[in-house]
C-alpha cells in the first residue's frame, strides 16, 4: 500500500521503518525541518521496561500536591488555568487507584519488554550506536517513599524484572561517584533496564528508512486529513497527497489532526524538560542511569554529557523555561554528582508531549479504515517506540501481532472515542 506517516519524532520514523520492513511504499510529513525536533530531541533517556513509572501511581497525588509549593517539584502549573486541564488531570488522577494503576503498568511493561526487544535486534542486526548503555537505579530518599513504591516493585516482580533493593553502602559501591552528602534510603538497581541518545538513534533510523525507500518530506504540515472510500486524502498548504492509508504520530499535534475528522481523544500536551552539559570531571560523573523517585527525574551520561530529564508542567500554551522546573532538574543533579559538570550553565531545553490519562499510548485503528494513530507515548517515547511502530506496521499489514494489543487500542475507550 501507499502509506502516510505524520510525524518526525521516535515514534512516527520508526513506524515508518516497520512499514518499509514489511513491503509498503511510504511517506513521512514532519512540520519540522529534519526528525526529533520536539519532544524526541530531550525526552527521557531511560528506555527499559522496569524503569517506566506512572505517574498515576496508588499514593501519587497526594504526595505530588504536596510539592507543588515547593522551589523544587516534579509537578508544575502556568498561569494558564483552563478546564481542560482541570478534566485530564481529574481523570489522570484517578488512574491511581490500585486496580487500574496495576492494569495500566502491566499495558505498560508488555510493550515497553517488547520495544526492548526490538530494539536489541536492531543494535545485532544493524550494528546501531547511539550511547547505549545498561544499567539503572531507582532512588529512593525515604523509607516513606520505597513504602509507596511497593504495589510497583511486586508487580516487577510478577514480570520477572532482574533487579535488587540496594542499601545506600551497596549503592555507592555499583556508583562510587554517588555523593555521600545526600541522604537516601535505598535504590533498586535495575541491571538490564537499557538508556540512551533518543534524537541520535532517530537520526539513524531515518537513514536505515532511507534505504527502504522511505521517502521524508520535511517542512510539510498537514492541514486536514479528508478519509474517503478506498483512501485518505492529506491536505497541505497549496497541494493535496492522496495515500491509501495514513498513520498519525504527531505527538501533542495529533489532538488537532484527529479533530479534522470528527475524533476526540483524552490527550493532553504536557510540558515536559531536559538539560545537557559537558562533563567537567569525569571520574564524578555516574556510569549507572539514575532516576530520582521523589522529582521523577533521570539522569544518564551519554558519552561526554550528562543528560538530565523528567518533570511536567501543566497548563503552558508556549515554551518558556518554567523556573520550578529548571531548579528541579538542578537540585535533582546537585544532590547525586555535585562535582560533574556545572548544571547551571546547562542547554536547557522544553517541549510539549501527547498525554493520556493512563499513561498508557495509542495503536491502531480509528473509526475510519484508513486512518490510524501510534500516539499518547508521553514521556515514556522512546522507550515505547520501536514495539508501537511494529505493532503499527503489523495491524496495517493484516499480520498476526507478535504481543497482545488488550488495552493499547481505541477499543479501550468503546465506540465513541472511535
Amino acid at each position: 500500500m501507499r502509506l502516510a506517516v505524520i510525524g518526525g519524532g521516535v515514534v512516527g520514523v520508526s513506524t515508518a521503518y516497520y512499514l518499509a520492513e514489511a513491503g509498503h511504499e511510504v511517506a513521512l510529513f514532519e512540520r519540522y525541518g529534519n526528525v526529533a525536533q520536539e519532544a524526541s530531541f530531550g525526552n527521557l533517556d531511560l528506555m527499559g521496561p522496569s524503569g517506566l513509572r506512572l505517574w498515576a501511581t496508588p499514593g501519587a497525588p497526594s504526595r505530588i500536591f504536596s510539592m507543588l509549593f515547593r522551589p523544587e517539584s516534579p509537578l508544575a502549573f502556568s498561569a494558564r488555568f483552563e478546564p481542560a486541564m482541570w478534566r485530564w488531570l481529574k481523570r489522570s488522577m484517578s488512574e491511581s487507584a490500585l486496580s487500574r494503576f496495576k492494569q495500566n503498568q502491566q499495558r505498560l511493561y508488555r510493550l515497553a519488554s517488547y520495544s526492548q526487544e526490538l530494539m536489541q535486534h536492531l543494535v545485532q542486526t544493524r550494528e546501531l550506536d547511539f550511547q547505549q548503555r545498561n544499567s539503572m537505579m531507582i532512588m529512593f530518599r525515604t523509607a516513606r517513599e520505597l513504602e509507596m513504591a511497593h504495589p510497583y516493585m511486586e508487580l516487577l516482580g510478577e514480570f520477572g524484572s532482574r533487579n535488587e533493593l540496594l542499601d545506600p553502602e551497596a549503592a555507592r559501591l555499583l556508583e562510587p561517584a554517588l555523593s555521600t552528602e545526600t541522604p537516601f534510603h535505598s535504590a533498586l538497581h535495575v541491571p538490564d533496564d537499557w538508556a540512551g541518545n533518543c534524537p541520535l538513534f532517530v537520526r539513524q533510523l531515518k537513514t536505515l528508512s532511507q534505504d527502504l525507500g522511505v521517502e521524508f518530506h520535511f517542512n510539510s504540515e498537514i492541514q486536514a486529513i479528508r478519509p474517503e472510500l478506498g483512501g485518505t486524502t492529506l491536505q497541505l498548504e497549496g497541494r493535496n497527497v492522496d495515500v491509501d492509508a495514513v498513520v498519525i504520530a504527531a505527538g501533542s499535534d495529533s489532538v488537532r489532526l484527529l479533530k479534522t475528522m470528527g475524533i476526540s481523544l483524552p490527550i493532553y500536551p504536557v510540558k515536559v524538560y531536559s538539560a545537557s552539559m559537558a562533563i567537567q570531571e569525569f571520574e564524578l560523573a555516574p556510569q549507572t542511569s539514575l532516576f530520582d523517585d521523589t522529582y521523577r527525574v533521570g539522569l544518564t551520561r551519554l558519552g561526554k554529557r550528562i543528560r538530565i530529564a523528567g518533570c511536567a508542567e501543566l497548563g503552558s500554551s508556549n515554551l518558556d523555561l518554567h523556573h520550578k522546573a529548571v531548579n528541579t532538574l538542578v537540585k535533582v543533579a546537585d544532590d547525586w554528582f555535585p562535582n560533574a559538570a556545572n548544571y547551571r550553565a546547562a542547554s536547557f531545553w522544553c517541549a510539549p508531549t501527547a498525554m493520556l490519562p493512563e499513561g498508557v499510548p495509542l495503536i491502531g485503528p480509528t473509526r475510519y479504515s484508513n486512518v490510524f494513530v501510534n500516539t499518547g507515548h508521553g514521556s515514556a517515547a522512546w522507550a515505547l517506540a520501536a514495539g508501537s511502530g511494529k505493532l503499527m506496521a503489523d495491524i496495517i499489514t493484516g499480520r498476526r501481532t507478535e504481543i497482545d494489543t488488550d488495552g493499547l487500542t481505541l477499543t479501550r475507550y468503546g465506540d465513541r472515542m472511535r
